[in-house]
């Protein structure tokens, strides 16, 4: 179970956020995509992708069940602006996208791929700036032996994910920024399959 709060370092007055993850041992696979997170944040370093600030340690390692994680402080992420009443003109669709963008190129570029980018993924602030989060599902292109298909929310997931293709690239954070983009856009999922089946049929309506 992942809880947030805002705070403040009594050291520097900087407002942060952060993350409980309780019983965080208990689950292996969740522990091992909360390390996963943490390893491939702890050496990222973009503007346009959530930092790690840091790791809070327990007062003894013998009662370590719950981690708490330290990150830059957001206001809210793009599900609530998009769903909320407040006006997006043509500029805020076009920053948010050029933001997400340069923020995947970065991610691309240390050969990582996102694989569950949604808008509630991404975090904003009031100067609209926004981050790219969580990375629990991602992976490094050189993982080859752990791409599974189930993965990025359904909505979002490329054809190839659908027709349960084992192996794959980049392009599906692509396709994932493309429905996003949309999304911002109309303000509405442009793929809004209520299963795998559907999802293909409302794909293909579009492109043929």
């Amino acid at each position: 179970m992942f809880l947030y709060s805002a705070a403040v370092n009594s050291d520097t007055h900087e407002q942060v956020a952060i993350k409980k993850i309780g019983n965080a041992f208990d689950n292996i696979v969740d522990a091992k995509r909360t390390l996963r997170e943490i390893k491939l944040l702890r050496h990222m370093d973009h503007q346009n992708i959530i930092a790690i600030k840091d790791i809070i340690r327990p007062p003894k390692k013998d009662a370590f069940n719950d981690v708490y994680i330290v990150y830059d402080l957001m206001d809210t992420n793009l599900h609530h602006i998009i769903h909320s009443d407040q006006p997006l003109c043509e500029e805020h669709c076009q920053y948010f996208l050029y933001q997400l963008l340069r923020g995947l190129k970065y991610v691309h570029s240390v050969n990582v791929l996102h694989r569950d980018l949604k808008p509630s993924n991404l975090l904003v602030n009031t100067n609209c700036d926004l981050k790219i989060g969580d990375f629990g599902l991602a992976r490094t292109t050189s993982e080859t032996d752990f791409m599974t298909e189930y993965v990025v929310t359904r909505w979002y997931r490329a054809p190839e994910l659908l027709l349960n293709c084992s192996e794959y690239t980049s392009a599906i954070d692509v396709w994932s920024v493309g429905c996003i983009f949309g999304e911002i856009m109309t303000r509405e999922p442009l793929f809004p399959g209520k299963d795998y089946v559907h999802q293909l049929r409302l794909i293909t309506e579009v492109w043929f």
